[in-house]
């Protein structure tokens, strides 16, 4: 893929996509909990939860010929595709959840292996039985995907639980990005209103993965581990002051697995750049360096930047700083 000064090369790290037809789990399980499509007009679906709906999409959520059409309109050369974080499927029987990881990432590679100059793809693992999600993540390696997107947290295991150490282990062995992606919002029984989960809820959850994992010690322990988070850090760039000082005054209570500060891992994880303003992405880019924040838009969902790439592109960084925005940052985190 060659760029040029007008139009650097410009990688999606944050797009979402389903297959157009999801089994019927809950039949085949035997219980409930998981997504399945209802196609009721044409280019559109219902994304439903048993009996519950979820969410409208289109087509541009499973049709790569669409997505491509707008990839075109966007000036986006490279999408990074991962699963709707819904059907991470944590909370299910664990070889359930990896019957539905196999179809997904089987799903997304195969996009991949249709369109390898356009898209590049991360699976999805089991990882309530860590086991079995290092199986899955092998075999994902094996079929071309490029890393893993996984939620902040699984079932009551935060980032730093014991359990998930060797799957992070064996990504740093494999090369294997880590796309952490909020999912099953903190408090949201007590945010039935306002949309209050996605707009309080999921800034909180990636923040609680980044403080899990460096006060947790992955980051020490695994140098060479390329994680990136979604959301531009969430609420974790505007709080750092308060988690450092926390750091600095109680050192009983946060240094307990990782004697080193917080501030000490800048620089060593990725953001996405899906902020929706201008003055965040100066500051997160001030923060964390041009190099290690990469474009990120959460297509084709609404909550996302709605013109791909257009906050980095109207902002008054240079053209050296917005080629690595746009493009730079994501081949570092892709190793590509």
């Amino acid at each position: 893929m060659c760029s040029s000064s007008s139009h650097p090369l410009t990688i999606d790290i944050h797009t979402h996509i389903l297959p157009e037809h999801i089994p019927g789990y809950r039949q085949k399980f035997g219980y409930g909990g998981f997504i399945h499509l209802e196609h009721h007009k044409p280019c559109r679906a219902r994304m439903m939860m048993d009996d519950k709906f979820f969410r409208e999409i289109e087509d541009n959520c499973w049709d790569p010929e669409t997505r491509l059409r707008e990839l075109g309109q966007h000036h986006v050369d490279m999408q990074v595709l991962s699963t709707v974080p819904v059907m991470f499927s944590y909370w299910a029987q664990p070889n359930h959840a990896l019957e539905v990881a196999v179809f997904l990432n089987d799903h997304i590679a195969g996009i991949v292996h249709r369109y390898p100059t356009r898209f590049i793809g991360l699976g999805t693992l089991p990882l309530q039985d860590p086991e079995l999600a290092i199986q899955e993540l092998q075999r994902c390696h094996s079929i071309g995907l490029k890393g893993i997107q996984i939620g902040t947290h699984v079932n009551d295991w935060n980032l730093d639980a014991p359990p998930l150490f060797d799957v992070f282990a064996e990504c740093e062995k494999l090369s294997m990005s880590v796309f952490v992606h909020p999912w099953d919002m903190m408090g949201k029984d007590k945010m039935n209103k306002y949309w209050l989960p996605w707009l309080v809820g999921m800034p909180a959850e990636s923040s609680l993965a980044l403080c899990s994992l460096i006060f947790g010690g992955v980051f020490e322990r695994l140098p060479k581990l390329r994680v990136a988070i979604a959301h531009g850090g969430g609420s974790f760039p505007a709080t750092l002051g308060r988690i450092q000082h926390g750091y600095d005054v109680r050192p009983d209570l946060c240094a307990v697995d990782n004697p080193f500060p917080p501030s000490s891992y800048i620089g060593k994880f990725w953001i996405d750049s899906l902020v929706h303003d201008p003055s965040m992405l100066e500051y997160v880019v001030k923060l964390f360096g041009a190099s290690k924040v990469a474009l990120g838009t959460d297509y084709p969902f609404p909550l996302g930047e709605l013109a791909p790439g257009q906050l980095i592109r109207s902002s008054s960084f240079d053209q050296e700083t917005k080629a690595m925005l746009l493009g730079g940052a994501a081949q570092a985190w892709l190793n590509i």
